[in-house]
């Protein structure tokens, strides 16, 4: 299953904090930030309280399990954001191309990304082992 941008829900709290940080990157002029493809998702998206999410569905912090579709390869990362970045730990940033492709989508979702290098990467969303939501935390 392919999910598309309506398909995804976000947090009220996710929402509110990733238009604040895109605010905050748009007034100290760093152009080079991926924005468009969080502000598409942050205008396309279902929201909803933090109880209310599902526990199969990406939130922020949240580890993701993931199949490569075309190797089969499995891995494991927790999506951040940027300030708590660390690709080599498993922390990938909401806003790099990876992370942005995988808020808001389900369990059993693919997830497509381009890299730098121009070539289109995707992945299904095997599991959630951690989900703050699912665990009764509310302000992660």
């Amino acid at each position: 299953m392919e999910a598309l941008a309506l398909e995804r829900t976000l947090t009220e709290l996710d929402h509110v904090r990733l238009s604040n940080l895109l605010r905050r990157d748009r007034r100290s002029d760093r152009s080079s930030l991926p924005s468009a493809e969080i502000e598409d998702l942050l205008d396309g998206c279902a929201v909803v309280t933090s109880r209310q999410m599902q526990p199969d569905v990406v939130t922020m912090y949240s580890q993701v399990l993931l199949q490569d579709v075309d190797t089969g390869v499995r891995s494991k990362l927790t999506l951040c954001y940027p300030a708590d970045a660390e690709p080599a730990a498993g922390f990938v940033s909401v806003l790099s191309p990876v992370g942005s492709s995988l808020l808001g989508l389900p369990v059993g979702a693919v997830a497509r990304w381009r890299t730098p290098a121009g070539d289109e990467r995707g992945a299904e969303i095997i599991g959630i082992p951690f989900q703050p939501e699912a665990c009764g935390d509310y302000a992660m």
